[in-house]
């Protein structure tokens, strides 16, 4: 009778490792939101430091001007090996006036999130159409041949 509750015995483990397989795996990346700080920011009354020292340093910065900041909050689950699909995001927004004083504090959700498909596998380019051998073999010559600007060969300009 020894057989049986062996086989048993790995019918229950299969069973047990297949049902752990199909757990999702959740994940936390970014800012970790306290309700209460965040509320704590106020239009008019903070300033940059004030808002450093109650939230910290920001996810992300505005690139063109020194006006905005933001605190990004996602979570997010995947089965198995399955990309991860979002399920809450918050997006923090505050915008400072000239003086450094917080004008607005703007709170985003996930339908914010853009959705980018890449075309096909090759990013398309305008201009010349090459392929493998001339990609392997399109640049033999060009090193050091005058006009190039390269070692042992002369740039248009006049220069040696």
């Amino acid at each position: 009778m020894p057989f049986p509750v062996r086989a048993l015995g790995a019918v229950a483990l299969l069973a047990a490792m297949g049902t752990a397989a199909c757990t999702p795996v959740r994940s936390h990346q970014g800012y970790v939101v306290d309700k209460e700080l965040v509320d704590a920011i106020q239009p008019g009354i903070d300033n940059r430091d004030s808002v450093l020292q109650t939230l910290g340093r920001p996810t992300l910065t505005s690139q063109f001007n020194e006006g905005e900041w933001y605190y990004i909050s996602r979570d997010s689950s995947n089965m198995a090996y399955q990309g991860p699909r979002t399920r809450d995001q918050l997006t923090l927004r505050i915008r400072f006036d000239a003086s450094g004083n917080v004008a607005a504090v703007d709170r985003m959700g996930a339908e914010m999130i853009a959705s980018v498909d890449p075309y096909g596998k090759k990013t398309p380019t305008l201009g010349r159409h090459s392929n493998f051998f001339q990609d392997l073999f399109g640049n033999i010559g060009t090193v050091g041949a005058p006009g190039t600007g390269g070692p042992g060969g002369q740039d248009n300009t006049g220069g040696q």
